[in-house]
């Protein structure tokens, strides 16, 4: 008889253990997240790519086809446009970079070597060296979205453009852990 009181003490116990931890859950989650909740940024909610930074783009893009069983990408050459000239930390920059796509069913991956100039990718290799550089989102009103990442304190810290659109790395490290990149497709 006393060993059932004291299994159901335990179990009522565990109980309200288990409701303290759960009500301190939320309250965490409640006070992290609203600021948040009333600025959400991005619509979307499907990836659209992750770039990884590499040293050796011709190496690294056979590796990847090798692992992923497709085909090497093409290597392009990313620099500035007319149409949306290519700014780091707010001044002009005349970085540069090789890209290799791989288009995979669900996204794409990018991986990018840098060519020199100021730009986040340089910087990202040289503190970090290879690995995740961001995750990207397809967006509208690409202006207007980095004032909003701005006001809750992220800001861009790189902007560009190509014939028909326009990027934008918005540093999210300090709260996400990485760099989130808006890409606007003028044409879609």
């Amino acid at each position: 008889m006393k060993m059932s009181n004291l299994f159901s003490g335990l179990v009522s116990f565990r109980n309200f253990t288990g409701f303290i931890l759960i009500l301190a859950v939320a309250a965490i989650s409640f006070s992290f997240g609203k600021k948040y909740a009333d600025n959400s940024v991005i619509e979307s909610k499907k990836v659209a790519q992750v770039a990884v930074i590499v040293k050796d783009i011709d190496k690294a893009r056979k590796a990847w086809a090798s692992v992923l069983g497709m085909p090497v990408p093409e290597i392009s050459i990313a620099e500035g446009h007319e149409s949306r000239p290519t700014q780091y930390k707010d001044k002009p920059t005349d970085a540069k970079c090789k890209l290799a796509f791989l288009r995979m069913e669900n996204l794409q991956i990018e991986l990018i070597q840098p060519l020199g100039g100021k730009s986040t990718w340089q910087e990202y290799l040289d503190k970090k060296g290879e690995g995740l550089h961001h995750i990207a989102f397809n967006v509208k009103d690409i202006n207007n979205i980095e004032k909003k990442f701005a006001a809750i304190k992220m800001p861009t810290d790189q902007r560009g453009g190509w014939n028909g659109g326009a990027y934008s790395y918005v540093d999210a490290s300090a709260d996400l852990g990485c760099i989130l990149e808006l890409l606007e497709n003028y044409g879609k």
